[in-house]
């Protein structure tokens, strides 16, 4: 497999400790360096550079030194193993949403299931927290690779412009990451390069509209700075990752500003679809562990997860391990051991028109991956796991069945990245832009849906459902058919308050509102609170309304 932003993980993790703990740890300024690694003979190196920038990459898949057990330093008081910015990013999605149950009582993650979530809940700090490690991370790469200090350190040529979009590729990070608290936390504490670390930094509170607009700006301001489309080594992002984020933000604009950027999202999708990017001819290929080959011209940008060289417990190794359980045998995932923590609400498996076992064995649509023996469709108990369909959707296997010859060898960490941003979710973005313009019967955009669903059904054109089912764009159809085609790849949420239904008792799922049957939701849960640890540190912020 093709793993080459993860190569060198592990010295950039040990770097990255010295760039980001002596900033605030060394005390003694004026003697001479104890390490052969500072900050002036890192960033001087080319190679070294691009180490750092695989640990910014790392971010949204490792943790710390260690895979699990220790505490995490950067994240307060949790378990290594459950800060995976991926990790925690899924789980605040899919399981606040109608798409996903986790059985365990670790800490207060049943508050997420039940929407019941405050301000000093350990996950919504760990997210929040995991979301300032990473710019702080980005912002001391930035700072320390701009034109005037690559210069003085003899930065030139070749190596210049590797160094240019490298630093191009760190503001990329860093925009995913404020988009990420835009769209969860909404007015948050706002911090560049230009702001310094240190004790009488004091980050000031920025508007969620102003946030929108910083992000916008700053994805526009590197468009032009970034590999082109399709040249970035894989596992790196480039100008079609960042269209991708724009397009994003401007189809979620109405909710983060109140006013529509449709026509907006339909310019970054062009671009996106004239850049040469393919469907996978197999929709289960995107989820298995030679995603990075065989569904390479889809996966736009992936998380990069290797079973040997990046081990965390989190991203796909948190999606296997912890969708196994019950009577699904772990060597059908492609693990040793099964965790019986997350699966399926019943209108996941109801929106593909399944209900009983019978149905989910030979699904018309294939996009519909569950398991279902010994498992009950109806969620009477949260901490049951064997209540709600198990989902099989990622596994650490090839699409051959076999294990890759890069997966850990005890089973353990997947080898299975995670598709980000894909080619699919931009047809989608596109037909729902176009719909939400009163454009309900636009025939690129209906090409865009049942190019989709012609490959969920096998391009078997004497299925009906394929094709002739979409000949005019809903809202409920657009939801329905982007929870068909995009479940459990962590935008559930997102697209439920963009819809207008994640608070509304017009449509419940299960313990929705913490009622067996759903109720609906306070208008102000559609965003998280700051988390109160932060309020106590920084009393400049204004608490999120409702909490």
């Amino acid at each position: 497999m093709n793993r080459t932003i993860t190569q060198g993980l592990t010295v950039a993790s040990l770097t990255a400790a010295l760039l980001f703990g002596t900033t605030s740890c060394m005390k003694d300024l004026d003697q001479e360096p104890k390490f052969g690694l500072n900050t002036a003979t890192i960033y001087s190196n080319p190679v070294l550079q691009k180490q750092v920038l695989a640990k910014l990459y790392g971010g949204l898949h490792l943790t710390g030194l260690k895979p699990s057990d220790d505490p995490d330093p950067e994240v307060r008081g949790a378990d290594q193993g459950a800060t995976s910015y991926l990790r925690l990013l899924w789980k605040m999605e899919e399981l606040t949403s109608d798409e996903a149950a986790v059985a365990w009582t670790d800490g207060s993650i049943q508050a997420l299931n039940t929407s019941q979530w405050s301000s000093s809940n350990d996950f919504v700090q760990a997210m929040y927290d995991r979301i300032y490690f990473q710019i702080a991370s980005t912002n001391e790469y930035i700072r320390e690779m701009s034109d005037d200090k690559l210069s003085s350190r003899g930065i030139t040529g070749g190596d210049l412009t590797n160094a240019r979009y490298y630093r191009a590729e760190a503001r990329f990070l860093r925009a995913l990451s404020y988009y990420h608290a835009l769209d969860m936390y909404g007015n948050v504490p706002f911090v560049t390069e230009n702001d310094l670390p240190g004790k009488d930094l004091v980050p000031q509170q920025k508007s969620r509209a102003a946030l929108f607009s910083y992000v916008e700006t700053e994805l526009k301001d590197i468009e032009g700075l970034m590999t082109p489309a399709h040249a970035a080594e894989y596992g790196r992002a480039d100008q079609a990752a960042v269209w991708t984020l724009l397009a994003k933000l401007y189809l979620n604009a109405k909710v983060y500003t109140g006013i529509e950027h449709n026509a907006d999202v339909i310019t970054y999708c062009d671009k996106i679809l004239k850049a040469g990017y393919t469907l996978a001819p197999e929709y289960r290929l995107l989820f298995l562990a030679d995603n990075d080959v065989k569904a390479k011209n889809e996966i736009i940008l992936p998380v990069v997860c290797d079973g040997t060289r990046s081990q965390s417990y989190g991203a796909t190794t948190f999606l296997v391990h912890a969708a196994s359980g019950g009577s699904l045998q772990p060597v059908a995932m492609g693990i040793t051991n099964a965790w019986s923590g997350i699966r399926a609400k019943k209108n996941l498996p109801l929106s593909f028109g399944l209900s009983t076992a019978a149905d989910a064995a030979n699904p018309a649509d294939k996009r519909a991956i569950f398991f279902t023996t010994r498992q009950n469709l109806e969620m009477n108990s949260l901490i049951v796991f064997r209540d709600g369909w198990a989902v099989t959707k990622f596994k650490n296997l090839q699409s051959d069945g076999k294990p890759s010859p890069t997966a850990d060898p005890t089973g353990t960490f997947a080898d299975t990245d995670f598709p980000l941003f894909r080619l699919g979710d931009v047809y989608l973005m596109y037909a729902e832009a176009k719909m939400r313009m009163g454009q309900t019967t636009d025939p690129t955009a209906l090409n865009y849906v049942n190019m989709l669903r012609r490959r969920g059904y096998g391009f078997d054109m004497n299925q009906p459902n394929a094709v002739s089912d979409v000949s005019t764009l809903t809202e409920a159809f657009m939801l329905a058919e982007r929870g068909r085609e995009m479940y459990w790849e962590a935008q559930r949420r997102t697209d439920l308050i963009r819809f207008g239904v994640y608070t509304s008792s017009t449509y419940l799922w299960p313990w929705k509102g913490n009622v067996q049957a759903g109720t609906g939701l306070e208008p102000y849960r559609t965003l998280f609170p700051l988390p109160v640890s932060d309020l106590s540190a920084n009393p400049s912020l204004k608490q999120n309304d409702g909490y």
